[in-house]
């Protein structure tokens, strides 16, 4: 095991997931894009894998065909009123529980193997600090989780002997380019980044962006807040500080390079000047199935590269003036304490008000500056600094509105 030194936190699922027992997945989110992606490479390994649990906010008519097709033991329906309706259409056929402590109570049971959390935001934090104090194997997706705890999580993980697997693509693309390696030789880990629908559109006009234009991204479909993320280039910053916590290493050894293509998924760069990459087609299911299955892979079918077809592979330094956001995320790191917090409870709040067309989308980046500015950092946060600063930090953005 010498060659995993660098993924200690990674250890645990590749012994796991190797046994012929199919293994049982509760699956956070699984009427979005992430859940849905994760379900369909299921539906092809149901050998390996048998789904027990399913979550959503209020869209149970996606999640009555999921309950028909995988036939889960329960599901958690965080609307009360949605889930109330559900209950009369299921009736006795699967629970159905309701709200954030339901997602709490299924990530607790016996019948819980693998966690997949898809959920947005901070919203994934308790459900996965949960489910490492009760030993399940996390499937993360949910790249705020680390954002805003990623030294207590990680710490919780290596403390229970927890495994965190990334569904990121580019954290996936890390991952399989370390295979075989050791931490001491990586020299920088490289993330690529798409640039979004505004690559090449001046700053000065940004305030005139619509979030029609925003959601349009030029190569991956995903859900509406994850997509603006993309389009401001947070999403990037978040994973930097993501990779921060996965990798174990400094955010100097972390890049970031604007790829148009999507085709390189990121990058390792090792002492001897050699660089490993991991290429592929735009599509979740890949570093889904990959996360699931490590270190196995297994066959998946979809659209393979045609490199005749590519003509070129473009790269280029990401403008931290213009995309803003990708600048703070490496402030509030290196802010350390609950900055990190601060930033993304901003940004949330601030992308939610843009795709409600309360504020223009250069607001976003002016909010969380404003935020990281006023409140509070608490150095050594514990879990309840962590979660006061998120409240707060909430409640002053929605001030600013």
């Amino acid at each position: 095991m010498a060659s995993l030194t660098c993924l200690p936190i990674l250890i645990t699922l590749s012994l796991n997931v190797m046994s012929q027992t199919p293994k049982n997945i509760a699956i956070l989110g699984s009427t979005g894009s992430i859940g849905r992606n994760s379900l369909s490479v299921i539906h092809n390994l149901l050998n390996r894998f048998c789904v027990t649990y399913l979550s959503t906010n209020t869209n149970i008519e996606l999640l009555q065909s999921q309950i028909a097709q995988f036939k889960p033991r329960g599901v958690v329906v965080l609307d009360e009123a949605k889930a109330a309706a559900l209950r009369i259409i299921v009736g006795d056929s699967v629970e159905v529980l309701t709200g954030r402590d339901g997602l709490l109570e299924i990530v607790r049971r016996d019948d819980v193997d693998i966690v997949v959390n898809s959920l947005v935001g901070f919203a994934g934090l308790k459900p996965t600090i949960e489910a490492i104090k009760h030993r399940k194997n996390i499937a993360l997706a949910n790249k705020e989780t680390l954002v805003i705890a990623g030294q207590l999580v990680t710490s919780l993980a290596k403390e229970y002997g927890v495994s965190l697997l990334p569904i990121d693509s580019e954290h996936s693309a890390i991952l399989q380019c370390l295979a075989g390696e050791q931490w001491s030789r990586i020299a920088k880990i490289i993330l690529t980044a798409s640039g979004g629908p505004f690559l090449n559109m001046p700053k000065e006009e940004f305030a005139s962006i619509t979030v029609e234009k925003a959601l349009n991204h030029p190569n991956w479909k995903m859900g509406n807040k994850i997509t603006i993320d993309c389009a401001t280039l947070m999403n990037k910053g978040l994973e930097v500080i993501e990779a921060h916590w996965l990798f174990d290493l400094p955010m100097e050894r972390i890049d970031v390079v604007i790829h148009p293509q999507s085709i390189i998924h990121s990058m390792v760069e090792f002492i001897d000047g050699s660089i490993k990459a991991q290429l592929g087609l735009p599509d979740m299911k890949i570093p889904i199935q990959y996360a699931l299955t490590y270190p196995d892979r297994v066959q998946l079918s979809g659209g393979r590269i045609d490199f005749p077809k590519l003509h070129t592979l473009t790269f280029l330094t990401p403008d931290r003036e213009k995309f803003r956001c990708l600048q703070l995320a490496y402030d509030a790191i290196a802010l350390g304490g609950t900055a990190p917090t601060i930033m993304n409870a901003a940004n949330e709040v601030a992308v939610q008000a843009f795709l409600e067309r309360k504020i223009a989308f250069h607001r976003i980046p002016e909010l969380i500056e404003q935020a990281l500015a006023k409140q509070i950092n608490h150095l050594s946060p514990d879990l309840d600094h962590t979660f006061q600063s998120d409240h707060k930090t909430r409640e002053y953005v929605r001030t600013l509105l």
